[in-house]
């Protein structure tokens, strides 16, 4: 039997408050969704009933019926709600795919409709240049994304590593963690999307983009320093400003904490407190850790095996669960070149000998592809995650060099959450096998495993 000091896990992990802003929520109001149909339907019915705020960061919107009708129920929600606001940030890249039809195009009603609705599309500074000029659609992504998934309506908040597209909603597993109810929280968020979005291009009516007037600095056309420091300078201003210590009383039993990874403005808070999470689990404790694109970086691997004492349980794709799968051109050996990183960390872990605290699995469902992601924590001699990370990062080397990502740790003494927090890890591993490198078919071409060694950081 554990005493009340084992179990009182907000004050374990209290520290960090020092690293990153904390809000106080109620477990009741921490929903885990099941599957990509209760997402999309989350996302039609919440647009339905807010009425003050609909904010929505995302990589890109797609083009299909289920977007569209995305679409509608905003420009409804705008028509019903006079006072409601609407931002949402894509990424200009991948917002702009499509000559005819895009994510731009998509919204383009909804900007016509309301002047409460603003549309900022984030360029990486780092795509500058001659390597603008050369990389075509689709491949100049490589070089750096938005790449957060936050679902704001009103005071509550949906965050994931979905996007916003047909696969999204009907086969492609991802995780989707609800919180209702917590203006503080949701007030960050906005303030940290609204900020980006101030540093991005903003879409116009036409169908062209433009920079805001208050920002002096072009993304691509203004030295990468400039653009780069003032947008350290701020977002790190604006990050701190939120970062002050919570009591914890009686009455809390949930904490969560928003970690931000900016790459291209040198922040790289989620990888360090990440890595930090890893390091102190005590001996004989468990995370499980789940990523669709496994490319673990140097950071995260040094300390799973030279420092952290805790079991791992990883979980990534199957080649045939990998959304590149059905890819054609190069892009169709990017599950080839996935295998080859999960064949070379299977060797270190047998390198370190440390078969016996880290078990690899695969994600594979007739029909479905994997883009799960996340890390849940069980401490020794517990039956149940008593925090749980989830977000859009990846844990692969883009994320810490290339991408904009977010992720929020959720820490509970609450049973009942605790146990949803089992039955999602639960049921994403429930589809999964123990990886076994001897049964790969997939052999990987020479020119695949030379881009792998060249280009590491952008997968």
């Amino acid at each position: 039997m554990l005493t009340k000091d084992e179990t009182d896990y907000l004050l374990k992990f209290e520290w960090l408050q020092k690293c990153a802003p904390a809000y106080a929520v109620k477990a009741e109001n921490v929903k885990s969704l099941k599957n990509p149909s209760e997402f999309y339907q989350t996302l039609l019915e919440q647009c339905s009933i807010a009425k003050r705020r609909i904010i929505i960061a995302s990589l890109y919107l797609g083009t299909g019926n289920l977007e569209a009708d995305l679409v509608d129920k905003i420009k409804e929600a705008l028509d019903k709600s006079p006072e409601l606001n609407v931002r949402i940030l894509l990424d200009a890249n991948r917002g702009s795919r499509g000559k005819t039809n895009s994510s731009r195009t998509m919204l383009i009603p909804v900007l016509k409709s309301s002047y409460n609705c603003c549309v900022y599309l984030y360029h990486t500074p780092k795509l500058r240049g001659i390597l603008r000029w050369l990389l075509p659609d689709r491949y100049n992504e490589l070089v750096g994304i938005q790449h957060m998934k936050l679902y704001i309506f009103d005071d509550s908040v949906l965050i994931s590593g979905a996007n916003l597209s047909h696969d999204y909603f009907t086969n492609r597993q991802d995780r989707y963690i609800f919180i209702e109810d917590c203006k503080p929280l949701v007030d960050f968020y906005t303030g940290l999307i609204e900020l980006l979005g101030s540093m991005s291009f903003q879409l116009t009516p036409e169908n062209t983009l433009n920079i805001d007037p208050s920002w002096k600095y072009h993304p691509y056309k203004s030295p990468y320093k400039s653009y780069a420091m003032e947008a350290k300078k701020q977002l790190i201003h604006y990050y701190n400003s939120h970062v002050n210590s919570l009591d914890i009383d009686k009455n809390s039993d949930t904490i969560v904490y928003p970690l931000v990874e900016f790459p291209p403005f040198e922040i790289h808070n989620d990888s360090e407190i990440t890595s930090k999470l890893l390091e102190n689990a005590e001996a004989e404790s468990t995370f499980n850790l789940a990523t669709g694109y496994f490319n673990l970086p140097d950071v995260y691997t040094n300390t799973i095996f030279k420092k952290s004492l805790a079991n791992f349980n990883v979980l990534f794709s199957h080649p045939l669960a990998n959304s590149f799968h059905t890819a054609k051109g190069p892009a169709s050996f990017i599950p080839t070149a996935y295998s080859c990183l999960t064949n070379n960390f299977y060797d270190q872990i047998k390198k370190f000998n440390v078969q016996n605290r880290i078990i690899c699995f695969e994600y594979q469902r007739t029909g479905w592809t994997f883009h799960s992601k996340g890390l849940w924590y069980t401490p020794k001699n517990y039956k149940w995650p008593i925090f749980t990370v989830v977000g859009s990062s990846n844990y692969g080397a883009r994320s810490l060099n290339c991408d904009l990502e977010s992720q929020l740790v959720i820490v509970t003494d609450n049973k009942n959450l605790q146990n949803k927090f089992h039955t999602e890890k639960f049921d994403i591993f429930k589809s999964t096998a123990l990886y076994s490198p001897d049964s790969e078919k997939l052999i990987a071409p020479l020119w695949v495993r030379f881009v792998l060694k060249v280009f590491k950081n952008y997968f």
